[in-house]
């Protein structure tokens, strides 16, 4: 009703169309069953509030009742009761002449009447109230006698391992001076739960690691165990582990990366202090050979080429000219994570430890990281899930499976190559001498009682128990994604026309976006962080309305969204069936283990809470939960960030074998070249489709980063 927009219009001319078209929704909706003022302050004094911050509660109390008046003229505001209407008008004063006679009269337009039968005895009354308060009072006790409920306790991860005391003596003396890196025999556990049993771990200086394995065995974990001390190295060794982001103060980000280099900063102080004392007067001699000292130390360190080398690290991550002068507290977290890897950079300690690096870069950042690791100069240890990255990057790749950790030269590759062929062979071993046990056995029981075969049989009984006991190779059990079932709609399904958008007046994120999509799509969407990609999902989802231009969907389009953070907005201190539960209620238990059981979370991992779980199971969790609705068009953000590579290969399986329409923003390579039949890169504002696919897009970047490289 047009009534109740004027006056929310004139209490709060700064509303914005959305909500102002919300609160008119909510009266018109909702005028026959609001029962009073308070009624209507529940339903809409909270986008009230946020509308006018200046306005106290008794302010928007009295327009709701304002509203109420003009929604029920008839009602009472103050207490509640309903006047007589009358159906003619009133004389008063015959009224009055007749006041005697006509009291009957009078009662009933000015008194409201009440029903003696409806009275309460006072003497009953007071003995419920005296009733409800002794159960109040042993209510109250029983919470009091009871242990306040305490958070939900996590299980930690422990760690042991056997040292030598040859090691312990050079240690103890300072005069192990080692290089290289060498844990043996530790043990890693969970809880419960053993991750790592009598492992061993060799790290060579100057050679690249990766770290490589299904989720949740312990690879994040054994960084961590590494990094805490808890796994003790040679006390010489620097260690950096690049796992939380940096600090946001009032810093400029090329300042914060240039003070993680202690020597220099301390050089720098220092000489500060002595040129201020010789500049104030001061003529100790001493001085001056200090300061002379300081600048040698400087010259020999390169201080001077310091705040070169952080630019360029920086501008490798992503970081404009403008944005290193920026104050790091003006960073989202995921920039404050790649100053933290740029810092780790700069400061070049002993032992690297990155976990899941290529996570929080884009695709130009990550082939700038590539280029940049291969020449890393001391010991690097990754965790990364980015098969490209693996292949580019590591001299050596660590595989954690089985409680152990075994190492192949080479990349990743090489290391499937060489695993797929050693397993094979092992398998091959273990049958032939299962051929072999059966063949000897067989003569073994045929000539058993044979006096004359006696001393044959002996010699075979010895020689069966001197074989070695070889196991079957274990096969890791593969993993395997299924995406609904959907039915078939006919076109158009989803047109973007002419659309712009921007947040505020100004320059346009987007703009003249022309983007149609079918349900056979696999379009995947490339570009610089902070280009518009995950606002062009949104608008493409309807949460974003366009500035300009139109959007048109299918009446029937149901979408289903896997966002960056997903994962960091799941209940951490339910289980997964109990979060799906939550979000679905009313099915039988059975159907939402077999909904995970689908995503690789099946058993006793449904039943753990999800904080116990690791990025991975996480992922599949999340993605159990967006497939419950069945939705029959995915718009993926970033899905992989946590997945291991097996699963990230079922993934790209899962959506090829999908039926329904998938748009993709990923800096996964192999994802990509898996899925992609249409590749928009996103940028400057708008979308563009590139001809000749991932490969034409990673020349164009390599060519961009060359051209920065040369300036």
């Amino acid at each position: 009703m047009a009534i109740y927009g004027d006056i929310i219009k004139s209490e709060f001319p700064k509303i914005d169309d959305d909500l102002y078209q919300y609160v008119e929704d909510v009266l018109s909706n909702g005028a026959d069953e609001f029962e009073g003022s308070e009624e209507i302050y529940d339903a809409i004094g909270g986008v009230l509030h946020e509308v006018a911050c200046d306005k106290s509660q008794e302010e928007i109390m009295h327009i709701c009742e304002k509203l109420m008046g003009l929604m029920k003229p008839e009602k009472n505001m103050t207490n509640g009761t309903t006047n007589k209407v009358l159906s003619a008008p009133v004389h008063l004063a015959s009224m009055a002449a007749n006041l005697e006679t006509d009291v009957d009269t009078i009662k009933s337009i000015w008194v409201v009447q009440r029903d003696d039968a409806l009275k309460v005895d006072a003497k009953k009354l007071e003995k419920a109230e005296a009733k409800l308060q002794q159960k109040q009072a042993m209510r109250a006790d029983q919470v009091t006698s009871r242990p306040p409920p305490g958070p939900v306790k996590l299980e930690s991860a422990t760690a042991s391992q056997v040292t030598s005391k040859k090691e312990a003596k050079m240690e103890a003396k300072g005069n192990n001076r080692a290089q290289d890196i060498r844990i043996d025999n530790f043990d890693i556990a969970y809880g419960d739960k053993v991750l790592l049993q009598a492992a061993d771990l060799v790290l060579a200086f100057g050679r690249r690691y990766g770290l490589c394995g299904r989720n949740g065995l312990g690879k994040t974990t054994l960084l961590r165990m590494i990094s805490s001390g808890q796994l003790r190295i040679p006390s010489h060794v620097s260690i950096l582990h690049v796992e939380q982001e940096v600090v946001g103060d009032d810093t400029p980000a090329l300042q914060s990366v240039l003070e993680c280099d202690l020597a220099r900063e301390t050089l720098l102080r220092r000489e500060q202090e002595i040129s201020a004392a010789i500049n104030s007067g001061n003529t100790d001699p001493n001085l001056n050979t200090e300061l002379t000292e300081v600048y040698s130390q400087l010259t020999a360190m390169e201080a001077d080429k310091a705040p070169a080398r952080a630019s360029v690290i920086l501008a490798g991550l992503g970081f404009t000219s403008e944005m290193q002068q920026r104050k790091t507290k003006q960073f989202s977290g995921g920039w404050r994570m790649r100053l933290a890897l740029a810092r780790a950079l700069f400061s070049r300690p002993d032992l690297l430890l990155l976990d899941e690096p290529t996570n929080m870069l884009d695709i130009k950042a990550i082939i700038w990281l590539e280029n940049y690791l291969q020449n890393w100069p001391t010991t690097l240890l990754v965790v990364s899930h980015d098969r490209h990255f693996l292949d580019t990057v590591p001299t050596d790749i660590l595989h954690l499976h089985s409680q152990r950790i075994e190492a192949y030269r080479g990349n990743y590759e090489v290391f499937d190559k060489t695993k797929t062929e050693k397993l094979k062979n092992q398998q091959r071993e273990f049958e032939a001498q299962q051929q072999h046990r059966a063949h000897v056995q067989e003569f073994i029981d045929r000539f058993r009682y044979n006096a004359n075969r006696a001393s044959s049989v002996q010699s075979k009984i010895k020689m069966l128990e001197k074989l070695p006991e070889l196991k079957p190779v274990e096969k890791e059990v593969e993993v395997v994604l299924k995406f609904p079932e959907v039915e078939a709609l006919s076109p158009p399904i989803l047109q973007l026309n002419e659309v712009c958008f921007s947040y505020v007046e100004g320059k346009p994120i987007l703009s003249q976006i022309n983007l149609g999509a079918t349900l056979e799509s696999r379009i995947c969407i490339v570009g610089d962080n902070g280009a518009g990609k995950t606002t062009l999902l949104k608008i493409i989802m309807g949460i974003l309305s366009p500035t300009s231009g139109s959007r048109h969907v299918h009446r029937n389009l149901k979408f289903g969204y896997f966002s960056q953070h997903h994962v960091d907005q799941l209940e951490m201190n339910v289980s997964s069936v109990e979060l799906l539960q939550t979000s679905f209620p009313g099915k039988p238990v059975e159907e939402y283990r077999r909904q995970l059981g689908s995503f690789g979370v099946s058993g006793d991992l449904a039943l753990q809470t999800v904080a116990s779980l690791s990025g991975g199971q996480k992922s599949r969790v999340a993605f159990a939960r967006m497939c419950m609705a069945c939705p029959n068009f995915l718009v993926l953000d970033e899905p992989t960030n946590h997945l291991d590579i097996e699963t990230i290969e079922a993934l790209g399986k899962a959506i090829n074998k999908y039926t329904g329409g998938v748009i993709l923003v990923s800096h996964d390579e192999r994802l990509i070249r898996m899925v992609c039949k249409e590749l928009w890169v996103c940028g400057q504002g708008s979308v563009k489709s590139v001809e000749g696919g991932f490969d034409e897009y990673r020349r164009i970047v390599e060519r961009e980063l060359a051209e920065v490289g040369t300036k």
